[in-house]
């Protein structure tokens, strides 16, 4: 059923809205009113179960009263300020940042979102380094921005290589190995010998900074073998090398930690953030510091900044999402949930499924990687991958599709039952596919 709104809803973004990484003219969007929890609906009272968590974002679920009402409170103390001022909401937001980030770390430089998060930490690493290229990985996403989309290795990149020095390698991704490895020690340790070679061909001392997601999100929730990010890290002591860490889809709970390089025996130089921070509820992202690099700045001006950085709304909504997220035990919730119920779910699904050729995941942070042969492990084709989309949706599942995979990534609020409901979804639309 269609209401007039919805109707509406669609006839204007047709006219008027242009839509990212997208051909125009064939796009069909599917029309959203409201949302609560795990939930999104349209006027016609149409639900969907979001496992998409939209753009792997609204951790704490959709319109969560607490953050809502935060936002609202400070809208009617004080919409906007500039960044040079000192706020309390401002302050209070850093604050909850950094005391869950590693030691050392005291500063955090506030921005729009994660691409300009990417883009300040790179401009970071190269003012204190003095050097200027930046090693990030083929399988990655880092943002829309100048450097940010250059140092992302996916296709998005091709068209817009205007940024320089950005040198790309490959990471451990054991089901498809660049490495011809057959064990995750094999492809650790392979990955990280191509990884320093590259640094060395390069010459290591025009090397500012190495950036890497630490869980590879939209490349495909590729959990890095044990020892890969310590043995990074190790590389970049070796050569004076800045580590930057892009938490911003795997942070603030993704992974069942606050930081998903909390499982990795890895500290950096730089971890921005976005997406999980305050849910998306307001735009933003930003970088946490550490003390050295922010040193490096109290006497030399640090040419960069954003009209918004700290908004008082978006800083509102980190302040409330992360005092909810820990009263709430959420980011607990989504590690027992990836650990107990979800992981064993996916497993369980590929036992019944040929098409599914790798589980793997962590938290609510999971990928089914689908293949139209098992023993050749050739990817599914994008034509069925659509038609699985559209029956998901149908079936009243909001997935997340990408390449030859399904994204399993609901809202770290979810629950047991929540899981069921989307594996039998899940279960009915591989069947039929």
């Amino acid at each position: 059923m269609t209401t007039d709104l919805d109707r509406r809803a669609w006839e204007l973004d047709r006219a008027h809205v242009f839509h990212s990484w997208s051909a125009q003219a064939a796009l069909d969007p599917l029309v959203i009113a409201g949302g609560e929890g795990t939930r999104v609906w349209d006027h016609a009272g149409t639900r969907y179960l979001d496992f998409s968590s939209q753009l792997v974002n609204v951790n704490i679920g959709h319109q969560h009263p607490a953050v809502v009402a935060a936002i609202k409170e400070q809208a009617e103390l004080l919409t906007t300020i500039a960044p040079s001022t000192a706020n309390l909401t401002r302050g209070e937001a850093a604050e909850r940042i950094i005391a869950r980030a590693p030691e050392g770390f005291h500063k955090v430089f506030f921005t729009n979102g994660g691409a300009d998060a990417n883009e300040n930490a790179i401009r970071m690493a190269r003012l204190v380094t003095g050097r200027d290229k930046v090693l990030s990985r083929y399988r990655s996403y880092h943002g829309n921005t100048g450097a940010a989309i250059v140092a992302t290795g996916d296709w998005r990149r091709i068209p817009n290589e205007y940024a320089r020095g950005h040198v790309h390698v490959f990471g451990p991704y054991l089901y498809r190995s660049e490495f011809w490895a057959t064990t995750p020690e094999e492809e650790c340790a392979r990955a990280l010998h191509h990884l320093e070679r590259v640094v060395q061909a390069e010459g290591a001392a025009t090397v500012a900074a190495i950036l890497l997601e630490s869980v590879p999100g939209t490349a495909g929730v590729l959990v890095p073998p044990p020892g890969y990010l310590a043995g990074v890290r190790k590389i970049c002591d070796r050569y004076g090398i800045m580590l930057i860490l892009d938490e911003v889809m795997a942070g603030f709970g993704r992974t069942g930690r606050w930081f998903a390089f909390e499982g990795h025996d890895v500290v950096p130089d730089l971890i921005t953030f976005a997406k999980g921070v305050n849910s998306g509820y307001v735009p933003v992202g930003g970088v946490i510091i550490s003390d050295p690099i922010a040193a490096a700045f109290d006497e030399r001006v640090f040419p960069g900044g954003l009209t918004y950085s700290g908004h008082p709304l978006a800083a509102a909504s980190i302040v409330a999402t992360l005092d909810a997220m820990e009263a709430e035990g959420i980011v607990e919730n989504a590690a027992r949930i990836g650990r107990d119920v979800l992981g064993p779910a996916l497993h369980a699904l590929a036992e019944k499924h040929d098409v599914i050729g790798e589980v793997r995941g962590e938290g609510v942070f999971w990928a089914l990687e689908l293949v139209a042969d098992r023993g050749t492990r050739e990817p599914l084709a994008a034509s069925a991958m659509g038609a699985l989309k559209k029956d998901l949706i149908g079936r009243g599942l909001l997935p997340f599709v990408q390449d030859n995979r399904i994204h399993v990534v609901p809202p770290c609020v979810v629950t047991d039952e929540d899981v069921s409901e989307a594996i039998a979804i899940y279960d009915e639309a591989l069947a039929a596919l």
